[in-house]
């Protein structure tokens, strides 16, 4: 199912770099930045920050629902907060946890860690009880900062300690039992910390937890050095940020998107965070125009979200340039650039826990983009879910044009920072791939090798299933499905068939607003568009998908409920004829179906 828009070749890569000539010698300079940085270089987060603040004092560094902080006092602020904490106990590694919704608080909090020599421990404000314990207990924190409707988040985990309250960092009085933090920064000096010198780039600078679609979360270690070089790399080389650029951000400050990311961007070039509580399409592109944004950092299905808006005579009222972000899914890629006038978009592929990242900095289509960090995609059996080892128990690189898993090697130029716990980490490792003693990371992505050093994201291991005797990537059917008129959003998973090999497609499907479900016209799309083996035998028709915080589908209680029609309230359809389309999965049908009466 491979698009031969999917392949770069020669003429498109040499295009592209023309288009690029102009801003070469910057993107050049930040690069070199890159491949200069090393695990023992003097350089921080908390450096940057303290660097612009010199450099320019009174230019905007952070928007906020009509409130500004320049570098200056900025920069003060978090020196406040760093100062109190160091008189409450923290020292340098350990954590401190932060729990808050967006707002400038939290990005202070985490300078002032970050100032310490401390490590900044992203909570999920949207998680309660043994999930959030079960958080805490990763990042085992020294003390916790809560921020403005998140105390009862945090009360549902775990309790106060008597000696070491919770630290307050809300807008209003400071509740019952906790230490208030703006009062206390309110008699705390303004000055750099000195604890700040002897911080190293190869240390730790935060944990940022995994938002997967399946399981308790994990803690991955996110070092300064790779921070810096998220900088200086996407944010200088691949955008061409400058001072005068204002980023835009409706993500969570919790997830790597926007704080690393987004926020590395900012603060490598001087330039300006608009920051948004949350992510409204509705409210978007008048934010964009409010802000002066020239930037902004997506996840893939807010840019579905977005085109599934009205069409607005002002769609290409904004000073938006260039944006950034991953999951921007090819069947839309072309209509969201289109339609909103973006004339840069930079695809990128990366994972929280991972040691290289692939951008699309030469501004092609339909492309997670490039690297010149060392990679491999290696042949994969996506049944028994591992992959494919030679005679000798060596792997096998794909060819141009072929799926694979994606592996990135570990050294130690690219060191793999893993995550909290050591047995999580080990099982990311794959050894003895072409050689022996070598090591490398198993990313858990299958991804098409698209020529020149650039890959296109399949699915991920798990997602992919067999049927017929055929490979399935949920990516490929979930493309098809939301190009469709009137679908406006779709999950695609395998379900076991009773007396059946390998697992059955089936599909999670939402209709636009006004638009009816029609069986037999979705089905004669779906069989045109995509091989025999592909097409989904199981249709659920919701009314709301679930999402992470990050629009990343749940698939977990789908696949659990599968296609029996009692596990849900939403219908179920089942195709066991072409020709008629998909039909209601009655009771009845569904009996013969695990009886193994109807084969599918």
């Amino acid at each position: 199912m491979e698009s031969k828009q999917d392949r770069i070749r020669l003429p498109d890569a040499a295009r592209a770099a023309l288009r690029r000539l102009p801003s070469a010698l910057e993107a050049l300079r930040a690069t070199l930045k890159v491949y200069a940085l090393r695990p023992d270089s003097p350089e921080s987060m908390a450096t940057v920050l303290e660097h612009q603040a010199r450099r320019i004092p009174g230019h905007d560094c952070v928007v906020f629902e009509g409130q500004r902080w320049n570098y200056r006092d900025f920069n003060a602020w978090a020196n406040r907060i760093a100062h109190v904490l160091r008189a409450e106990g923290v020292h340098r590694g350990d954590t401190v946890g932060l729990l808050f919704h967006n707002g400038p608080a939290l990005l202070a909090c985490v300078a002032a860690v970050a100032k310490l020599g401390a490590v900044a421990g992203l909570l999920n404000p949207h998680q309660r009880g043994e999930v959030l314990a079960h958080s805490l207990g990763l990042i085992q924190p020294r003390r916790i900062v809560v921020g403005d409707a998140c105390l009862d988040a945090l009360a549902s985990a775990c309790e106060p300690p008597k000696d070491e309250p919770w630290l307050w960092a809300g807008d209003g009085p400071t509740p019952a039992g906790l230490f208030s933090l703006p009062e206390a920064c309110a008699q705390a000096g303004t000055g750099n910390p000195a604890l700040t010198a002897p911080v190293r780039a190869g240390d730790a600078f935060c944990f940022v937890f995994t938002s997967g679609t399946t399981g308790l979360p994990k803690a991955s270690v996110m070092t300064h050095l790779r921070w810096l070089r998220s900088g200086y790399g996407m944010g200088q080389a691949a955008m061409g940020l400058r001072a005068d650029d204002v980023f835009y951000c409706p993500l969570p400050f919790h997830h790597n998107n926007a704080l690393t990311v987004c926020w590395s961007a900012v603060l490598t070039t001087g330039a300006t965070l608009a920051m948004a509580r949350q992510f409204s399409a509705s409210g978007f592109w008048r934010d964009i125009r409010a802000s002066g944004a020239t930037a902004f950092v997506y996840i893939g299905e807010l840019c579905r979200y977005l085109l599934n808006q009205p069409p607005d005579p002002r769609d290409r009222d904004h000073r938006v340039r260039v944006v950034i972000g991953n999951g921007l899914r090819p069947e839309i890629w072309d209509a969201f650039q289109q339609r909103f006038g973006i004339r840069d978009i930079c695809e990128f592929y990366g994972s929280s826990e991972g040691n290289l990242v692939f951008i699309n900095a030469f501004g092609l289509p339909r492309t997670a983009g490039f690297t010149p960090l060392p990679y491999a995609i290696v042949a994969f059996d996506a049944e028994r879910e591992q992959p494919l080892r030679d005679a000798r128990g060596f792997m096998r690189r794909v060819e141009p044009g072929e799926a694979g898993l994606l592996i990135t090697e570990v050294n130690a130029l690219h060191p793999f920072d893993g995550y909290t716990d050591a047995g999580s980490t080990d099982a990311k490792l794959l050894h003895d791939v072409f050689r022996r003693g070598d090591r490398w990371i198993n990313s858990g992505d299958l991804v098409r090798d698209q020529g020149f050093r650039h890959i296109a994201f399949v699915d991920r291991v798990g997602d992919t299933f067999r049927w017929k005797g055929e490979n399935v990537a949920t990516t490929e059917v979930e493309r098809v499905l939301g190009a469709i008129d009137g679908v406006a959003q779709a999950s695609v998973y395998g379900v076991t068939v009773p007396h059946a090999d390998g697992r059955a497609g089936m599909a999670a499907i939402r209709m636009r607003p006004g638009q009816a479900f029609d069986g037999r016209a979705l089905a004669r799309q779906l069989c045109r568009a995509l091989p025999a083996y592909a097409v989904p035998l199981f249709l659920r028709t919701v009314q709301a998908q679930d999402t992470t915080t990050t629009f990343k589908l749940r698939k977990v209680e789908l696949k659990r409920q599968g296609f029996d029609p009692a596990a849900s309230a939403e219908p179920v359809y089942v195709l066991r004829d072409r020709e008629r389309g998909f039909e209601a999965l009655t009771p009845a049908l569904f009996r013969r179906i695990q009886a193994g009466a109807l084969r599918l």
